[in-house]
Order: C-alpha cells, then structure tokens, then sequence
C-alpha cells in the first residue's frame, strides 16, 4: 500500500507493517519518517536493529537474508534496515528483497525498512518493489516546493512555540525565511532549532529573524525553468545569482531554459494546427508541474514571441560558448539572465508586465 508522508502518524497509530519503503530525495523528511518508524517499533519491542547499505555490486545480499531468518533463535524484535543509495539493486538484489519479503510472512519479530532515493515509475513497477510495497507501506517522499516553504516554516515553529507577527507582516518574515533557506531543508530546519535557542516562545519580529537566520538557499538549475514559467522574476535572478556563485555550469542553465522555450514553441505550434494540448504536451514529454505552467502560460504567449525567444536563445548559445553579438552583453551570465528574464515576462499575465 501506499501511504502519504503526511499520513504516517496516524497510519502507525494503526498497527506497525512488515515493511516500509522510503523513497525520495529530500534527506531531512525522508529521516525524519524513518525515526518516527523507528521510535515506534521500539515501543513495541523491536530492540535490535541491523542496518545494510549496499555499495557497489559485490555487496553480500546473503548477510542480509541471514540477518531476516535468524530471528527465530532470538527472544527479541528486529528491524533489518536496507539502504540503497544508487536505487538499483540489480539482479541478485532484486531476488533477494523478493526473498526477505516473504520472510515477513507470519513473522511478527520482523521488520524491513528500506531507504532509496526518488525511484521513477519503472522501478516502482518492479518486481522487487511492488513485492515489498505488497509485504507493508511505501512512501514517496517529494521536496517541499517553494511556494509551500513559507507554511512549512510556519509549522515547524509553532512546532517549538514560536510564531511570526500576525498579518502582511508575518507572511513578509516567512517569505524572507524561506528565499534565505530555498533548497536547503536540512539548513532550514537547522535555522529554525536555533531560533529556538536564541529567543523565547511567542512571536518573533522580522529583525529576530533577519538577525538570525544565514543564507543558506541552494539552487537547482531545473527549478529554475519553474520559477521562470511562474513569471517570478525577482525569484528568477536570486537563482541565476545563487546558481553563478555555486559555480553551476552557464551551458546547462541555458540547456534549461532552451529546452523550455523549444517546447513552447512545439506545444504552441501544434496546438494552432488542431492538436488537442494534452496530446501535444504528452509528445513533448511536458508533465507534472511543468505541465501546469504551460498551460497556463500557453495561451498568453503569441507563436511570433516564441520565434523570437528562440531566436535570443540561439544567440546566448553562442555567448556561452565564447562568441560574441554586437547587440547582446558579453558576459555569459549577464545574457542568460536577459534570455531568463525575456521569457519570464512573456509568461506574466499581461496585468502584471512592465512591473
């Protein structure tokens, strides 16, 4: 079964399963499940714990069978605890956790925990996986995106008694909170602990805040694409800046934002030819959220605008890689942050331009 990370207090109020499947790639959330999972086999007497990392393709899979059967000349309750940091168990591996599934079968003393990174839909379609998913729960742990990072905060310090101002001005110090803290959960959720040691339970003004908390906020190049198609332009050169300091390479942040404006102009082109938008979106590999920006977006833009964007996107190809243009900045980062900025703007509603 699967079960939502907000939902696994209650689903272990319940009754512990044989099994838990972690998998994601936001490491404060997805550790932060798994000692809750912890916490509660211990109160109902799992006492011993073995932890397995596998790590590179001669790691002994029959250590951790024998680790699962051992049980019955035990008193106590144990946890086998498997981490996979590559996601891939291969062949002897995926028969193996096939094996110590069915070693839970009618066997109280038992449970598996396993830890992977974000798993993509083939791998939570094999065999491995579902016949532990079918053994107990797996959860799919997913970032918190930027627009739920300032209610996320909000929690977590009413979690410690504390609270920003009410009103504009409370929702100002959390926005602020949240651009110094972007990408970085763990620093976040480190930042929030020490306001709790530096100021007392009850409101915090924005100055505590500001005093307290470091820039910490760390970029990820294809979130950039999002921030760009949402029309968030102060947002969007916060990352260009934050994304140059961290060294990230000028070639792929404009792969990024190319590949989105090549999609429009796809997208765009089809549809004006009587292809229905998701058939059109689904041929452009366009999902998920960025599927919902682009139809959102789609309809504001003219197909001459994208012509254009493609146009400014094939000249800063060239800049990024050493050419010159008479009308365009010399600097690479200076001229991705025009391409970034050109098409953010064609992305805003048309009340919101010229801001």
């Amino acid at each position: 079964m699967q079960v939502a990370l907000n939902q696994l207090g209650t689903q272990l109020t319940k009754g512990l399963k044989a099994v838990y499947v972690l998998h994601g790639d936001e490491p404060l959330l997805q550790q932060e499940a798994a000692d809750l999972i912890r916490l509660t086999a211990r109160q109902q007497g799992f006492t011993e714990r073995s932890v397995f990392t596998v790590a590179g393709a001669h790691f002994d899979w029959g250590a951790v069978l024998a680790a699962g059967g051992s049980l019955s000349l035990f008193a106590d309750r144990q946890i086998v605890e498997l981490r996979i940091p590559s996601g891939k168990p291969g062949k002897e591996g995926s028969q193996a956790l096939q094996e110590l599934a069915e070693q839970t079968q009618d066997n109280d003393a038992l449970l598996v925990l396993v830890l992977l990174p974000r798993l993509d839909k083939a791998t939570q379609s094999s065999a491995w996986f579902t016949a532990l998913e079918g053994r107990g729960a797996s959860l799919r742990i997913d970032p918190i995106e930027r627009s739920a990072l300032p209610a996320w905060i909000a929690q977590r310090l009413d979690a410690q008694g504390q609270r920003v101002e009410a009103g504009e001005a409370g929702q100002n110090t959390l926005q602020f909170f949240a651009d110094r803290v972007e990408g970085n959960l763990l620093a976040a959720h480190q930042e929030i602990q020490k306001l709790g040691l530096l100021y007392p339970k009850g409101e915090l003004t924005f100055e505590q805040v500001e005093a307290c908390v470091l820039n910490v906020a760390r970029y990820d190049v294809f979130k950039l694409g999002e921030a760009v198609l949402s029309g968030h332009l102060t947002r969007v050169q916060r990352m260009l800046d934050g994304l140059q300091a961290e060294g990230e390479s000028e070639v792929l942040v404009h792969f990024t934002l190319s590949e989105d404006i090549r999609a429009l102009r796809q997208v765009k082109e089809a549809v004006s030819q009587g292809q229905p938008l998701p058939m059109a979106l689904r041929e452009n590999r366009v999902w998920g959220l960025r599927e919902r920006l682009f139809e959102r977006v789609l309809p504001r833009i003219a197909l001459v605008d994208l012509d254009n964007l493609l146009l400014a996107a094939h000249t800063v190809d060239g800049l990024v890689k050493g050419l010159r243009h008479p009308d365009w900045p010399q600097d690479a980062w200076q001229a991705l942050s025009r391409l970034a900025m050109q098409l953010g703007q064609a992305c805003q509603p048309a009340t919101a331009r010229g801001r």
